[in-house]
């Protein structure tokens, strides 16, 4: 009798561990993206005794309005940026001599001058860059258009934060969408609206997308740990679910690069004890960044195919939330830049390169072609840096 109620007990504790297994996988999507993270086919070992480059990219979803605050309120955000986090940087530095540089794309619906002539002056010091951010719901074809062109002529006639291509006179930049419902990618239809999205942000100008990952939201796709090319269905949504992997010697292809950060999960940090968290490569007061943090996101091993010693990592944040700014601009941050900087800059295994979102998309593009050496000399290979010149005021 003893034996059958022990075996009932712990039949029924495997069944409460699967209940909970089961309900964490739905109400996180984990089951969009497992079956990618399982086959780990994003993966190629680099050649033996080679130097690799790991290039860290810091982008924000930066929000001065988020919660709909008073403006003294976002003033005071947007100064701590100004103030604290050259404070962080003073010491550090990566192989070339550069600060670490965080990369603000702006949302275009909270677009206040003060704050950008605020962010223009940390670009200047060589501590950020500029990109865009939107946030929009139910849009069409001819709205979205308007709103790009209205903001990126902004960005140039007001803070010269965006590069002109010489030719065409187009702006050039980045884009993270807001709610991560790039290409109407949410399964409701919630924070988009337009399905050929992809064709219009790349016809406006967009040379790259740096949305993912999304996860534990619905709109992440089922891509993971990939830099690939995404062709827009323009009758569909969520295009870039899948794609094709930019490639060393291989010409570009589709509508728009996606460029993703790290995905999987922290097996040294379980939910109860049992669950692996998920490693989504946002850093936040709940999830700081950390030095185990730091390892998983370079072991993911992000690259151009065929050329697996350049390794990207990509993390994100909301930088404006109070909550949140502890954990970006103090000890925690300080710590991972050291961390960063003592052992994937050793200059025999690692060297390591603070960069923008744009010079991110710049080295990608010098691998794809077939370029070798420092990534370093490939920053401005394409897409120059603007000149963040100061504009006169009435």
């Amino acid at each position: 009798m003893y034996i059958v109620w022990g075996l009932l007990l712990v039949a029924l504790l495997f069944l409460g561990i699967g209940i909970i297994i089961a309900r964490e996988v739905r109400t996180r999507h984990i089951d969009i993206w497992f079956r990618s993270w399982r086959r780990q086919d994003w993966r190629e070992a680099p050649p033996e005794n080679t130097l690799r480059h790991l290039m860290f990219c810091f982008v924000d979803h930066y929000e001065p309005a988020w919660s709909r605050p008073s403006y003294d309120v976002e003033r005071e955000r947007v100064l701590r940026w100004k103030v604290e986090y050259p404070r962080l940087c003073a010491k550090h530095r990566d192989a070339d001599g550069r600060p670490p540089v965080h990369t603000f794309f702006y949302p275009e619906e909270e677009y206040r001058t003060e704050h950008l002539d605020d962010l223009v002056d940390l670009c200047r010091e060589q501590l950020g860059e500029i990109e865009i951010h939107l946030h929009h719901d139910n849009d069409t074809e001819a709205g979205l258009r308007e709103k790009l062109r209205r903001f990126t002529k902004i960005l140039i006639d007001e803070h010269d934060a965006l590069p002109v291509d010489p030719v065409t006179g187009q702006a050039r930049w980045a884009f993270i969408h807001g709610n991560w419902a790039l290409d109407n990618a949410h399964p409701t239809g919630f924070g988009c609206g337009v399905n050929n999205e992809l064709i219009i942000l790349r016809e406006e100008g967009c040379y790259a997308d740096y949305t993912l990952p999304a996860a534990p939201n619905p709109c992440q796709t089922t891509t993971i740990n990939q830099i690939y090319y995404a062709k827009d269905d323009p009758v569909c949504p969520k295009s870039h679910d899948h794609g094709i992997p930019v490639r060393v010697g291989t010409p570009p292809s589709g509508d728009l690069m996606i460029i993703q950060g790290p995905l999987g999960f922290d097996m040294r940090n379980r939910k109860l004890g049992l669950i692996p968290r998920i490693e989504n490569s946002d850093i936040r007061a709940v999830n700081p960044p950390s030095r185990q943090r730091v390892d998983l996101w370079v072991e993911t091993g992000i690259h151009v195919k065929g050329r697996p010693e350049w390794i990207f990592v990509k993390i994100h944040t909301h930088g404006t939330q109070e909550v949140d700014m502890p954990a970006l601009l103090g000890p925690d941050m300080d710590d991972t830049f050291t961390y960063l900087e003592e052992k994937y800059n050793c200059g025999k295994d690692w060297k390591l390169h603070y960069v923008s979102a744009r010079e991110t998309y710049n080295i990608i593009k010098a691998a794809e072609a077939g370029l070798t050496g420092d990534p370093n000399q490939y920053r401005d290979h394409l897409i120059p840096r603007p000149n963040y010149a100061p504009r006169a005021r009435s």
